[in-house]
């Protein structure tokens, strides 16, 4: 199991936003050029972060604003943000099993609880971190850089 690169880059555009806030205009070019992306996956994960509540953005000399102090800010809120695509659910299953098949008939079934229980605890989890220790970290290593 993977999550996308949506999330890390996510991350990153909060951090950037947040170490260079009022010493540099921060737009999706100069986000595009520090993450290694193309602006246009910025502006679409910039968009989702905005359409979470998590930032404003304005275009010209406005820039980024982070609506929250990032200790507020969980990995589980970026993931939210950036990795659902329709409801919350990890796992998605396929479409259209066989109902005269006795597996395909039932595997839903088997198989919701413990998914239920797996998604809980990566939810859980990601919760637990916040986007304040991350900077932390990256305070520190530019310091000792």
């Amino acid at each position: 199991m993977q999550i996308s690169t949506k999330f890390t880059i996510a991350v990153h555009i909060l951090m950037a936003a947040k170490y260079f806030e009022g010493k540099q205009k921060i737009t999706s070019s100069f986000l595009a050029g520090s993450i290694g992306s193309n602006p246009v996956i910025v502006r679409n994960i910039m968009l989702q972060l905005q359409e979470a509540g998590l930032i404003d953005v304005k275009r010209g000399p406005g820039g980024i604003t982070i609506n929250r102090p990032l200790s507020q800010i969980t990995y589980l809120d970026i993931y939210k943000a950036v990795e659902t695509n329709s409801g919350n659910d990890l796992f998605r299953f396929h479409e259209n099993p066989n109902p005269r098949c006795p597996v395909g008939r039932n595997i839903f079934k088997a198989m919701d609880d413990s998914l239920d229980q797996i998604q809980r605890a990566l939810e859980k989890e990601l919760a637990a971190h916040n986007l304040g220790a991350v900077y932390d970290n990256i305070e520190a290593a530019v310091e000792a850089s």
